[in-house]
């Protein structure tokens, strides 16, 4: 049976491929918790081994290639240049102790200490000598954001300030890039990296927890108000944002080439469970400009096909962002309002490649039976894979301590699919 990249660029092209594409672990919105990595490894008796912490601020587990022929996944990840907290991923790890007894590798530049209330801090580019950026709470599986946001000009904000983070490429950095990129290729997987600086107002970066002290406006409630009440200073971030991001873009091509075919553009989330997080016409005048001039350069110069993140109830947005010229929607949160999958592969399935909506991980996969996650795995891939324009992955990151039964029970309903289908 095909699988493997082939499958993945078959069905990113609206093709019928040979079988359901499968990603876990391609993107930082399409991962696995370190507990089900740890877990799936003791499934399928495969060697034992410390879970590596590529993305610390969720606590996602890197899919090493033992596992992923375990899963028959067909996408993996072009390693990241550095963690959210700024912490360089260079290959070498050192362990570290999770509050639930995990043992993981976590990135030798990243630095992680006792709260004192059992929870853990993190450090801003490891540097214990200021203060943290994050905290994961004893009953937590994650980080959270330390807000740290200076006393701020309200009347004259500096839109620099919250641009400080985007900088040049340096030519270390770009090989780096080079190397990651080559080594995804090699595996013969579909191979998705994150872009530097193309994600304008993704509140996870706003708070600035890779800066040892960010300046501008930082607080997430802050942020908010201020798309709609300084709608001119975000303008001013995003231009600088996006001008960096486009030369960026530049040197990240000629360095690696053809080695990418999907590219995360932006995680922003425009959705809650019921609604769209702002206005139709915020985001065609505060998104939209930037979305089109980032993916007009990339199909313009290469082959990648781009990656838009949004959870929530975004069905009148979706039109939007295929107009700003996205190939891929994720993670494609089925349970919220006006998502139904159905009606989603009706009106978009021949104009977007649905990068999710394979299993609703607020319900069914970590609190279902076996047979209610077989149910649902393989209607959702009756609905989403004919015609290509899916890649079976679950709603967002798999979350800590899923049970493995359900894992298991997803992984062969998708195999139950495939040869049905034969």
């Amino acid at each position: 049976m095909e699988s493997g990249r082939q499958v993945v660029v078959d069905a990113l092209n609206h093709r019928q491929p040979g079988k359901v594409p499968v990603d876990f672990g391609a993107t930082s919105c399409s991962g696995m918790h370190c507990s089900v990595v740890a877990a799936l490894r003791d499934h399928f008796g495969l060697e034992k081994r410390l879970v590596k912490i590529h993305e610390p601020f969720q606590m996602l587990g890197y899919i090493e290639d033992d596992l992923r022929a375990a899963l028959e996944v067909d996408a993996t990840i072009a390693m990241p240049l550095a963690t959210m907290f700024g912490n360089a991923i260079t290959g070498q790890w050192k362990e570290w102790k999770t509050w639930w007894g995990q043992t993981v590798l976590i990135p030798d530049t990243m630095n992680a200490a006792p709260s004192g209330d059992d929870g853990f801090v993190a450090y801003p580019q490891g540097d214990t000598s200021i203060p943290p950026s994050a905290k994961m709470p004893a009953s937590g599986y994650f980080f959270d954001a330390i807000i740290r946001q200076e006393d701020l000009d309200e009347e004259d904000p500096n839109p620099e300030d919250n641009a400080e983070e985007f900088t040049i490429l340096s030519e270390e950095e770009l090989a780096k890039a080079a190397a990651s990129a080559k080594a995804a290729r090699d595996t013969g997987l579909a191979v998705a990296a994150g872009l530097p600086g193309t994600a304008f107002g993704d509140i996870a970066f706003v708070p600035g927890m890779g800066l040892k002290k960010p300046k501008g406006v930082r607080d997430v409630a802050e942020w908010y108000m201020s798309t709609a009440a300084r709608p001119e200073y975000v303008h001013k971030v995003f231009d600088q944002q996006c001008e960096i991001a486009l030369e960026n873009l530049k040197l990240l091509h000629t360095a690696v080439g053809g080695n990418y075919d999907a590219v995360f553009v932006c995680g922003t989330d425009f959705g809650t469970q019921i609604s769209t997080f702002c206005s139709l016409e915020a985001l065609e005048d505060l998104y939209l400009p930037y979305y089109k001039k980032i993916n007009s350069w990339i199909h313009a110069n290469t082959a990648w096909k781009t990656f838009k993140h949004s959870c929530g109830a975004i069905e009148p947005f979706i039109d939007k962002f295929i107009e700003a010229e996205f190939d891929v929607l994720n993670p494609v949160q089925c349970s919220a309002s006006g998502m139904d999958p159905q009606r989603l592969k009706d009106k978009f399935g021949s104009r977007i490649t649905f990068w999710g909506g394979g299993i609703d991980t607020q319900k069914t996969l970590p609190f279902g039976t076996p047979d209610e996650v077989r149910a649902q795995v393989l209607e959702r891939c009756r609905i989403f894979n004919p015609g290509g324009g899916f890649v079976f992955n679950a709603i967002h990151n798999v979350q800590a301590m899923t049970p493995t039964a359900n894992m298991v029970a997803l992984l062969g309903a998708i195999k139950e699919f495939n040869a049905a289908g034969k």
